[in-house]
């Protein structure tokens, strides 16, 4: 707790699965203005010490590592995640209660049901990248000549032309490297991205049951998410409960628009605050990873 007795208002960001966390600058700046501290890793899943595998153990310890280690909060943090990002920051929470005051998931679909066991057969069987978004990932295209190719050949795609602009830029000018050789290649390696696809976590149902986050949930649905779609609103209804909102856009609505997201989730964290604060300073002490 801070010297007033209030939770501290320090928020940890963990971005969408390929979209770097500069992507989300315009959300940022919003609720910085509103009197939040945000953090956030910047792409998730390159460290080797943090490899990918299966059901994203190292992912979530990369995670607790960077809040323990280099965001040192004071208390309790706010979790906010994208997709990848909210499962990430879910796993954290379940591991070290300790650590959220609140969890805001931003078109993360929870997998439940007959759905989990049957991601975890595919993924047995092997055959997870004939049917996962990894099949079309791991052939991306990753280098262009300049910036301005790289501005053209996104602005062109009927997806990205939903973007906000600003946002559009913002991709432009962190999701891509340039390179001694002149080139400019994603930053977001592609065979991570696609590794982090075919081992989406199936085991979901059974820690849910066993270890629940002891912080509020909330959750913001996608209208016209087919990630949602596919995997159904169903186990983010009930994870989420009363703090669950629809809100009108793709699995990408925080790119389309970040102001009325960031608005949102600021609503969001505020009802969650209302509800009472997390875990005491001291409990995060004590959940504080090795």
């Amino acid at each position: 707790m801070s010297a007033t007795g209030t939770a501290p208002r320090t928020l940890v960001f963990s971005h969408a699965n390929g979209f770097p966390a500069g992507c989300y600058r315009v959300l940022f700046d919003r609720w910085r203005d509103a009197g939040w501290q945000v953090h956030a890793l910047p792409r998730i899943g390159h460290d080797p010490r943090y490899p990918v595998t299966s059901n994203w153990p190292h992912l979530r310890d990369e995670l607790l590592h960077f809040i323990h280690d280099e965001v040192r909060p004071e208390g309790p943090v706010m979790l906010v995640g994208h997709s990848l990002g909210g499962l990430v920051s879910l796993l954290a929470a379940c591991r070290k209660p300790g650590v959220a005051q609140g969890l805001v998931m931003l078109d993360s679909p929870v997998i439940d049901g007959w759905r989990a066991h049957s991601l975890r057969a595919v993924k047995a069987a092997g055959l997870i990248q004939r049917v996962s978004p990894g099949k079309v990932s791991h052939q991306r295209r990753y280098e262009w000549p300049s910036r301005n190719d790289v501005r053209s050949h996104f602005a062109a795609k009927g997806k990205f032309a939903r973007w906000d602009p600003r946002v559009l830029q913002d991709y432009i000018d962190s999701g891509f490297d340039e390179h001694a050789d002149g080139q400019v290649r994603l930053g977001f390696n592609r065979e991570i991205e696609t590794r982090i696809y075919n081992t989406l976590p199936h085991n979901l149902p059974g820690l849910l049951h066993r270890h629940a986050p002891k912080c509020p949930v909330a959750f913001i649905a996608g209208t016209q998410s087919e990630e949602l779609r596919q995997a159904t609103a169903a186990g983010s209804k009930a994870l989420a409960k009363d703090l669950f909102r629809w809100f009108e856009g793709t699995h990408l609505y925080p790119f389309e628009r970040p102001d009325d997201t960031a608005a949102l989730v600021l609503e969001l964290m505020t009802a969650m605050r209302a509800k009472g604060a997390g875990p005491s300073t001291a409990a995060v002490a004590s959940d504080a990873v090795a």
